[in-house]
């Protein structure tokens, strides 16, 4: 869940760190994340705007990818969203853990870069529609949100890794579903 204390770390911890030292002076002595790495964990501060920052990284992706796929010949608007969607998760893990480290929260509520990839991959092959852009933007929202099977267990999985891998399941889970809507014809453009 993000907000929560790093792995071994009481939700007291949040508040002083085991030193007594209180949480303002621990975070002013913990070094900053660079840069680069709290632009691209933010998504270019999207992930500071409230009150929802994961639903407007992933309104942003979708409006992002709607402009590129319109300006791209149908047969390269597959591979490039794949390609953006492995190039955002593979700058994205290093990024968000630098940014994890920093913030010494396991997973910064304001780090949105995993809700980037993962809208990314729900858009794969999604025909250029309002109406299927939304139906990506909801489903994705909620598989990251309910967070089914094995989606919770990646968020386990150790800083930068855990914070990007549990959405690209959720991304995965809403491509299927979304494809499944469209193959059966539930969800027409």
């Amino acid at each position: 869940m993000k907000g929560t204390p790093t792995s071994g770390q009481s939700a007291g911890a949040l508040f002083e760190n085991s030193a007594g030292v209180p949480q303002a002076e621990a975070v002013a002595s913990r070094p900053r994340a660079p840069l680069w790495a709290s632009l691209v964990a933010t998504f270019f501060g999207i992930g500071r705007l409230p009150p929802a920052p994961g639903t407007w990284a992933s309104t942003a992706t979708v409006v992002i990818w709607a402009v590129i796929a319109h300006q791209l010949t149908p047969s390269v608007r597959t591979p490039v969203v794949i390609a953006m969607a492995a190039l955002v998760t593979l700058v994205g893990i290093p990024a968000a853990t630098r940014v994890a480290r920093a913030s010494g929260v396991k997973d910064p509520q304001f780090v949105v870069i995993d809700e980037v990839a993962g809208q990314l991959i729900a858009l794969i092959a999604v025909p250029l529609a309002w109406k299927t852009f939304l139906a990506s933007l909801i489903l994705f929202r909620a598989f990251d949100i309910v967070k089914p099977p094995p989606v919770r267990q990646l968020e386990r999985l150790p800083e930068g890794t855990g914070i990007m891998l549990d959405d690209v399941a959720a991304g995965i889970f809403a491509l299927a579903a979304m494809h499944l809507l469209l193959h059966f014809g539930l969800l027409t453009w």
